[in-house]
């Protein structure tokens, strides 16, 4: 029997790798960067990828999957467009979707200590989305 932990955490990470997914593909045509541009090609892909096991496992369990809130996508367009507005650089990108990288990793951990008793491939997967968040976040350093 699945608990209500392990729904709650699979939503909150199937809603993080969508957000992360819609941001860099947000930001990608504004790269000039060829080398950067390929890295969020890349991170995009994983992002992808671990979504689908993600949505996976919500199949598995007979539940839907979870789309971000219409407020936090609004206010990331918002704040994605006016930064890019005032100074369209890869090294204003670079920040943004660092920003963004930084917000999923805390928000990740709160959803695995709030949500102790998801199973261990629930917190498999979170763990998963953050690593790959922290990786993102450490390669657009050169960028900044």
């Amino acid at each position: 029997m699945i608990n209500n932990d392990t729904i709650h955490l699979l939503k909150e990470c199937d809603s993080g790798s969508k957000m992360a997914v819609s941001t860099i593909d947000e930001v990608m045509e504004k790269i000039s960067d060829s080398s950067m541009k390929d890295l969020l090609r890349e991170s995009r892909e994983h992002h992808e990828k671990l979504g689908n096991q993600i949505h996976s496992q919500l199949m598995e369990h007979h539940t839907e999957e979870k789309d971000p809130s219409i407020m936090a996508k609004s206010m990331s367009w918002m704040k994605t467009n006016m930064k890019i507005g005032m100074d369209n650089s890869d090294a204003t990108i670079a920040d943004l979707v660092t920003d963004g990288c930084n917000m999923g990793v805390k928000t990740l951990h709160k959803y695995l200590n709030q949500y102790k008793a998801a199973n261990e491939t629930s917190k498999g997967l979170c763990k998963d989305l953050i690593s790959i968040e922290e990786e993102l976040c450490k390669d657009l350093q050169k960028y900044l």
